[in-house]
């Protein structure tokens, strides 16, 4: 079992950034690989970054490719989303989530998800 809380959203600007971590609990963070997802009111989930389980692998919608950086500590038991040069489309709940062995980037195939915290971009 991992539980998962995001931690770090919030209003910004457009242009800017801001940095979401999600915390996961258990000793076992490393055999988990990580994915960020994003929901906007109205929409599907959709996939946002995904990460290896060592972290030499990365993935990114195309959306947020060169913008969204993902990172993990695997000794914090922490991933990381850094996000810049915001935009207002960029608005969405950011849902943080496990699958145990290799990257998966549908949201059906993720084993654990966190609450989600919100973004706000204004323009």
């Amino acid at each position: 079992q991992v539980q998962l809380v995001e931690s770090g959203g919030g209003l910004v600007q457009a242009g800017g950034s801001l940095r979401l971590s999600c915390a996961a609990s258990g000793r076992t963070f490393s055999s988990y690989a990580m994915g960020w997802f994003r929901q906007a009111p109205g929409k599907e989930r959709e996939f946002v970054a995904a990460i290896s389980r060592s972290g030499g692998s990365t993935y990114y919608a195309d959306s947020v490719k060169g913008r969204f950086t993902i990172s993990r500590d695997n000794a914090k038991n922490t991933v990381y989303l850094q996000m810049n040069s915001l935009k207002p489309g960029d608005t969405a709940v950011y849902y943080c989530a496990a699958t145990f062995g290799g990257v998966v980037v549908a949201p059906g195939g993720m084993d654990y998800w966190g609450k989600g915290t919100l973004v706000t971009v204004s323009s």
